[in-house]
């Protein structure tokens, strides 16, 4: 068994274990936003929602920001995360040159004023949510694995190979699970 040295924490991953196999989190990879007494938020990075701002949102006609599945929680509220820092009022700091929300308007204009890309926002339908220590206790059921985040990774536009590449460059044992397969059945 393969043990895990960091801690869940604002700003961190946490990138699912070959074998969990929960329909939501499958090869999945967080980003935590909010970790502390009174329970943690992330979004998932790399499920595609499957659908763009515009076809969510009148108003962002011709903008083709793609929107992540955040998560099972509130799934039919938008949120998002960006680098944009104090140019978004109210943005909550994530880590080094990330933040989280912020006023929708002010984003909303910078978007319109095309002075915000995909490059710098990204969008979730719905978040990921744990109560007060269900965490900590998935962590002792080896359901994820934790990660330290960068701005590059949590932005990038693709989601295809996330997983993969989250693990490979966690070290070599990590690599090694990332070829683990994806149905072990059919082996």
């Amino acid at each position: 068994m393969i043990v895990n040295k960091l801690k869940p924490g604002q700003g961190k991953l946490l990138i699912s274990e070959p074998t969990l196999s929960d329909s939501f989190f499958k090869r999945s990879v967080v980003l935590l936003v909010e970790h502390n007494d009174t329970g943690t938020v992330g979004f998932i990075l790399n499920k595609s929602a499957q659908i763009l701002l515009h076809e969510a949102i009148e108003e962002f006609e011709g903008f083709n920001f793609p929107i992540y599945f955040g998560g099972p929680v509130k799934r039919d509220n938008l949120f998002f995360i960006h680098t944009l820092g104090d140019q978004i009022t109210g943005s909550i700091p994530i880590s080094e040159g990330l933040f989280w929300g912020g006023n929708f308007e002010v984003l909303k204009n910078l978007i319109l004023e095309e002075k915000a890309g995909p490059k710098q926002v990204k969008f979730f339908l719905g978040y990921s949510g744990w109560e007060p220590n269900q965490l900590q206790r998935e962590m002792t059921e080896h359901s994820w694995f934790v990660s330290n985040a960068t701005k590059q990774l949590v932005m990038q536009e693709t989601d295809n190979g996330m997983w993969r590449q989250v693990m490979k460059a966690m070290g070599e044992e990590f690599a090694l699970l990332s070829n683990f397969p994806d149905n072990p059945s059919m082996n």
